[in-house]
Parts: structure tokens; C-alpha cells; sequence
């Protein structure tokens, strides 16, 4: 049997354990209209909910759900690499014409940017060919 003193002890160290917990996860909230998610090499986006609406990030969202699964507990991660999010990201930030959202749309769904360093090369010339056609 379990003395009185030692659950009071356990208590309140668990007490303290959660109170700490709750630290970290308030500390990693993000600002009222936007939602995280992860790229393949964990890098974190803060990312705005209009671009929802965007067939880029629907696009994105989908090829997660596929190679991924739906996220129950954790984070949503996107099947690419944190280059092309931020070159995504930025492309995003300039309201693209449709052409070359349709373009970028494309090139997304061609490559499908993974973890092999093959598919990930092959990505980067394909976007650079993008950003010298602006």
C-alpha cells in the first residue's frame, strides 16, 4: 500500500509537469486567421487561411492527405521541402496570374518533392525555370 504522503507528492509533481505542458503549447499558437503546418524536413509555416481558397495550397493539401494520411494528433505535413514552400510561399504573396498558377500547379503536381534527393533536384531546376519566366 501507497502512503498518503507519496501520492500528495506524485500529485503535485504531476500537477507541475502539466503546468509546464501547457507552457509549450500556448507558446506555440499562432495569430487569429492562420494555421501551421510542417514541410518534409520539419521546417515550421505560419501560414494565412485566404490561401485555402488557392488551387496551389488545395493541391498541396491533397498530395499530403495521400502520402501522408490525415493528421489525428499531430501536425499537418506537406510532401515538399522547405525551398520550395518559401519559393510557393512567395509565389502566393504576389497574387499570381492564373497561367502561371496553373504553371506552378503543374510543376507541384509533377514532381511531388520528396525526401530523395533525386526528386528534390529535379524540383529546383524546375522552379528556377519558373522564376526566370517572370
Amino acid at each position: 500500500m501507497v502512503s498518503t504522503k507519496i501520492l500528495i507528492r506524485k500529485a503535485r509533481k504531476w500537477q507541475k509537469l502539466a503546468v509546464i505542458g501547457r507552457r509549450r503549447i500556448t507558446s506555440s499558437l499562432v495569430d487569429k486567421g492562420h494555421f501551421v503546418i510542417y514541410t518534409i524536413d520539419q521546417k515550421r509555416f505560419v501560414i494565412p487561411l485566404a490561401y485555402l481558397r488557392n488551387t496551389i495550397f488545395v493541391e498541396l493539401l491533397k498530395m499530403s492527405e495521400e502520402e501522408f494520411g490525415l493528421p489525428s494528433d499531430g501536425p499537418i505535413t506537406l510532401p515538399c521541402d522547405s525551398v520550395a514552400m518559401n519559393y510557393i510561399l512567395s509565389l502566393l504573396q504576389r497574387s499570381l496570374a492564373k497561367h502561371l498558377e496553373k504553371a506552378v500547379l503543374n510543376s507541384v503536381a509533377s514532381y511531388r518533392c520528396s525526401s530523395n534527393a533525386s526528386y528534390c533536384h529535379q524540383a529546383h531546376t524546375d522552379q528556377q525555370s519558373l522564376v526566370y519566366g517572370f
